[in-house]
């Protein structure tokens, strides 16, 4: 079996088989595959499309290419869920805890900032101390300990998907949807979890701006994953304009914090019930999804929820003292607000821009080795369909670089359309898609 001949029949539209599609992602793995016939293997199945088989096969050898945990000394079902990116979707820092307290155990492998989209990883290091880079036994006994655990992708897991992920991103071959179904479930299933939530964004602040093509991601990974023998359930949702009102590492970290104490309003605690409560499902701890948002909001509303946040900070070597004064996260000194310049109706904002914004004024990375100022960070003070009167603000920017300020204000506020009139916001949960698989 040779690597040309495989990616000339990919070339030319052939299909692959299990077997084939073990060589090449064993071989490359182990370094017998040079980038270069990886890189047009990638490319050739770009242009020339994966089936459904090749792509399960891909799944599965990226799964198996590191260590695929199992947690036999935890009870409780193993659940997570997953985002596509979003601008301002700090989701899994307040789900992950509200779940542990509803009776499940989350083992969260997340990872950082993608192009405009903010990362799980960039935003729990906000909190002074948390520590991401566990080891895969820190993170069972912190896991054992309380009920979640969040880090970044260790060297053992899924290093497939390491490699092949880099060599995605420098081949422009990142936003395709094989390729997309094979490193999220690869990773989320080395996680040894039962059941799994799929959050699959669509928007302008999306990578998958059309609904059409968010459903066949989503419907692709369900797919997958129930194959695989998992519980899955994916929601289509809404990133037409940034989840809830911060976009930023330290105050989207705030606001995570705000809802943990019992803010449950807005459309940010929402998702959060909503995903919390498909978690409960797909845990097999309820049946019945009415029931299962009661109970997400219960550990809210009790204060359990902001326990286990605490603890986990506790345990992965953070300040657990933020989650009573968030005033010790990173601050931006300066501050500045941008107003309207007419009344009228929101009816536009460019999501992406503003994720853009904040990591060009900072808060995020352009390279790896690059340092991000957690303190930068947007306010979104209107939302989409909303009446506003001249000279009502309609963003606060934090930053500490002036330098740039006249053009970062004049690109905030050419990212949001004021109009006479404005078709009403999408819902914020578009659809769908599956139900938990039955044992």
């Amino acid at each position: 079996m040779r690597p040309r001949d495989l990616i000339e029949r990919k070339r030319d539209g052939g299909e692959l088989s299990r077997e084939e599609i073990a060589f090449l992602i064993r071989g490359y793995t182990e370094g017998a595959i040079p980038d270069y016939q990886m890189a047009a293997w990638l490319m050739a199945g770009f242009l020339q499309g994966l089936s459904d088989a090749e792509t399960e096969a891909l799944v599965e050898e990226m799964l198996h290419s590191g260590v695929v945990l199992t947690h036999d000394q935890i009870a409780l079902p193993k659940v997570d869920k997953h985002s596509t990116g979003g601008v301002g979707d700090k989701t899994s820092l307040a789900i992950a805890p509200i779940v542990a307290a509803c009776g499940c155990a989350v083992p969260m492998i997340s990872g950082r900032a993608l192009a405009h989209t903010g990362g799980t990883l960039d935003k729990l290091e906000a909190i002074p101390g948390f520590r991401t880079n566990l080891s895969l036994d820190e993170f069972r006994h912190v896991l054992a300990d309380c009920g979640l655990s969040l880090i970044g992708q260790t060297r053992e897991i899924a290093p497939a998907d390491r490699k092949i992920y880099a060599l995605r991103d420098l081949t422009a071959t990142v936003p395709f949807r094989p390729f997309m179904c094979a490193s999220i479930m690869s990773k989320k299933l080395a996680e040894g979890i039962d059941g799994l939530v799929l959050d699959v964004k669509t928007g302008n602040g999306a990578f998958m701006r059309e609904e059409a093509d968010a459903r066949l991601l989503a419907e692709m990974m369900t797919r997958v994953g129930r194959r695989m023998g998992k519980r899955v359930i994916a929601l289509i949702t809404d990133m037409s304009q940034p989840l809830g009102r911060k976009v930023g590492n330290a105050i989207e970290t705030a606001e995570a914090i705000s809802l943990l104490r019992g803010d449950a309003d807005g459309d940010f605690a929402r998702l959060c019930l909503e995903l919390s409560a498909r978690m409960l499902l797909v845990g097999g701890v309820e049946s019945d999804v009415d029931v299962a948002r009661r109970r997400a909001r219960n550990a809210v509303l009790s204060g359990e929820a902001l326990d286990r946040f605490r603890r986990v900070i506790e345990l992965q070597g953070g300040d657990p003292r933020v989650c009573d004064d968030p005033g010790l996260l990173p601050q931006a000194r300066f501050q500045t607000t941008i107003v309207a310049d007419r009344p009228g109706i929101i009816g536009h904002i460019q999501t992406d821009e503003i994720g853009r914004i904040v990591m060009d004024w900072g808060g995020g990375r352009r390279r790896l080795e690059d340092t991000i100022d957690y303190g930068v960070g947007i306010e979104v003070h209107v939302r989409l369909g909303e009446a506003v009167a001249a000279g009502a603000p309609l963003f606060t920017a934090w930053y500490n670089d002036s330098g740039p300020l006249d053009s970062m204000r004049q690109r905030i506020r050419a990212a949001c359309l004021i109009a006479d009139s404005a078709p009403p916001p999408p819902p914020l949960i578009r659809a769908e898609i599956g139900e938990p698989r039955a044992d």
